[in-house]
C-alpha cells in the first residue's frame, strides 16, 4: 500500500487541530464512493476500500483531496489484520470507519426456498464483514477515545418495514447488522466511539437500481453520522440525520 496522494482539502476537518482519518469499505463505486468523497470534501484523510485494487485506484483518483485506495474485502480475515496493520503503523489512528460494503440482493428468493449458501453469503458480507472489521479497529479509536462507526443498513430490514415478498437473505442479514449496531453501541457507550445504522434510502445505484433517488443524498445521511460533534447520537438507526424506528 502507498501512502496517500496529497491535495488541498475543500473544507477544514470537523475539529480544529485535529486530522480525521476515515476508512470506508466497498468505496470504489455507488453510495460508497459519494460517501469518501464527501469525507474528502470536508477535510479527513480518507482511505477508499475495495475488493479490486486496481477500481480502487481509479476510484481514487477520480476524487480530490487526500484520498488513498486500499485492498479490502470485508470477508477476508487476514486481509482484515493487514489493513488494521497498517492503518497504525502510517496514519496511528482511525477516527471514522463506515461499513458500506455490502451486497447480496436476492430480490427474487424467497424465504421458504431460499439457499443456505445465499444465506451464508449475505451474512459473511452484510454482517460479519462489518463486524471483523469494526473489531479489528477500535482499538485504534479507543486509543484517542474518539470515534464514529457508520453501519450501512436497509429500511427493509426494520421491525416496522411492512411485509414484503423477496430479498429474504439480505433482509436477515441487515436485521442481524441492525442487532450488533446496538449491542456495540451499548459496549462503548462515554468511551467517546459512536456507533449508529444508517439507512440511506432507496438509492440509484448499482445495488438499488434505477428509480432510486440521488446518491449524494444518501451519502449526506452517511457523512453526517460519521461527522457528529460531541456529544452525538449513539445506538440509533438514522435517516436524513433524525432518528426512525428499528
Amino acid at each position: 500500500m502507498s501512502k496517500p496522494r496529497q491535495h488541498a482539502a475543500q473544507d477544514a476537518p470537523s475539529v480544529p487541530g485535529v486530522h480525521r482519518v476515515a476508512l470506508v469499505s466497498g468505496a470504489n463505486r455507488g453510495l460508497g464512493f459519494e460517501v469518501a468523497r464527501q469525507l474528502a470534501a470536508r477535510g479527513y484523510s480518507v482511505l477508499l476500500g475495495a475488493r479490486d485494487p486496481a477500481k480502487g485506484r481509479q476510484a481514487a483518483k477520480q476524487i480530490a483531496g487526500d484520498v488513498a485506495a486500499v485492498p479490502l474485502d470485508v470477508t477476508d480475515a487476514r486481509q482484515i489484520a493487514e489493513i488494521a496493520a497498517w492503518i497504525e503503523r502510517e496514519h496511528g489512528r482511525l477516527d471514522v470507519l463506515v461499513n458500506n460494503a455490502g451486497g447480496h440482493a436476492d430480490s427474487n428468493a424467497r424465504a421458504e426456498s431460499a439457499a443456505p449458501a445465499d444465506v451464508r453469503a449475505a451474512l459473511e458480507t452484510n454482517l460479519l464483514g462489518a463486524w471483523q472489521l469494526s473489531s479489528a479497529l477500535l482499538p485504534l479509536m479507543r486509543r484517542h477515545r474518539y470515534g464514529r462507526i457508520v453501519n450501512v443498513t436497509s429500511g427493509c430490514a426494520g421491525v416496522t418495514a411492512p411485509d414484503a415478498i423477496g430479498y429474504p437473505a439480505y433482509r436477515v442479514s441487515k436485521a442481524a447488522l441492525n442487532a450488533y449496531t446496538r449491542a456495540l453501541a451499548a459496549e462503548v457507550a462515554g468511551s467517546g466511539i459512536l456507533v449508529n445504522a444508517v439507512c440511506p434510502g432507496w438509492l440509484a445505484t448499482g445495488l438499488g437500481g434505477p428509480g432510486g433517488g440521488p446518491v449524494e443524498r444518501g451519502a449526506a445521511s452517511v457523512v453526517a453520522a460519521a461527522c457528529q460533534p460531541e456529544p452525538g447520537i449513539n445506538g440509533a438507526l438514522l435517516r436524513d440525520g433524525q432518528r426512525i424506528a428499528w
